[in-house]
């Protein structure tokens, strides 16, 4: 009997006819099974369409049997093919509900450093396109240059936003570690203090501590919150994207080196040739008459422009007399 490949008791004998012979039209088969010539080519269809059979192009078309190992094993891959998106689909929404309805698939608690160090080497290998980070100072989990996860996702290029408060660069080695990450394509920023310690991976997934503990050997372990798509994971990237808006960026300069992070955020990094020409940029003035009116070329008054728009992060002059507002260079 061949019910596993869905055939009907007529389809299978109408099957059976075509295995015996080499080739047979309709008007044969109908012939040799005495069913009507109609509901022959009905079932010819049939097997036809679950890749039992197969017609010729002439008239009247001939039919063969195709072997039914190879039909059989098509059908199931074919099932099998259904089956596995069917069962994906499912997961998805099984997953997407439960997170809806249950609080522990939305937050998940971490305890201890080394489960902390683990869930973020998992973060950093499983990210595939960006991360975002807040660095305070006194590691809890990771001391500054241990985490190698972060090369390793920075080659195969994941790109790296991280934060840094100012009391970061007053431990050991830091500088030289931050240095080391810029290098490599980390994309660094420098804040007077930051509210919290975070990572986020690919916006979908992020770590924060709840309990702020200390570094290793100090007493109290920390914990932390994994933190999945919810509003609250939202509102921890936009406080990540408000911080990184005022913050100051750290490139490197010609000899290799870092930036004062102190002194660009001490509200006056501008030189006096700076503020002049942005005060007079904000008033409207073009280009040239800046130019003419402060006796510099073109050339070097976009080059300060350039420079003021880099120190505070913008992209364009708007965001330039908006963040020189802010930080009280004007």
């Amino acid at each position: 009997m061949l019910e596993a490949a869905g055939l009907t008791a007529v389809e299978e004998s109408v099957y059976r006819l075509l295995v015996a012979t080499t080739t047979a039209s309709a008007p044969e088969l109908a012939g040799q099974s005495g069913l009507p010539q109609h509901r022959v080519e009905a079932v010819l269809a049939a097997l036809t369409g679950k890749g039992l059979a197969g017609p010729t192009d002439s008239d009247p078309p001939q039919y063969s049997a195709v072997p039914p190992d190879v039909a059989l094993l098509q059908r199931r891959t074919d099932e099998l093919d259904k089956a596995r998106s069917t069962v994906t689909d499912l997961l998805d929404l099984y997953r997407s509900t439960r997170r809806r309805q249950d609080a522990g698939q939305l937050i998940e608690v971490i305890t201890g450093a080394e489960s902390l160090r683990l869930h973020l080497r998992q973060m950093q290998d499983n990210a595939r396109h960006e991360m975002l980070w807040f660095c305070k100072a006194q590691y809890v989990a990771m001391p500054s240059g241990s985490n190698r996860a972060e090369y390793d996702a920075l080659a195969r290029g994941v790109r790296y936003r991280v934060l840094y408060e100012q009391a970061f660069f007053d431990d050991d080695n830091a500088v030289d570690n931050v240095i080391e990450g810029v290098q490599a394509g980390e994309i660094a920023r420098s804040v007077p203090h930051l509210p919290l310690r975070l990572a986020v991976a690919d916006r979908a997934i992020a770590i924060c501590p709840l309990v702020p503990g200390g570094p290793q050997g100090s007493p109290g372990e920390p914990t932390a919150a994994l933190v999945r798509g919810s509003s609250l994971l939202e509102a921890l990237i936009s406080l990540f994207e408000r911080y990184w808006e005022t913050a100051v960026p750290l490139s490197l300069g010609a000899a290799g080196t870092l930036p004062d992070a102190r002194a660009a955020q001490s509200g006056d990094p501008l030189s006096e040739t700076d503020r002049r020409l942005l005060s007079l940029l904000v008033a409207g003035i073009a280009d040239k008459a800046i130019a003419s009116q402060m006796g510099l070329s073109r050339r070097t008054v976009q080059r300060h422009i350039q420079h003021m728009m880099t120190l505070a992060g913008a992209t364009t002059r708007m965001q330039l007399a908006w963040q020189a507002a802010r930080r009280g260079w004007l």
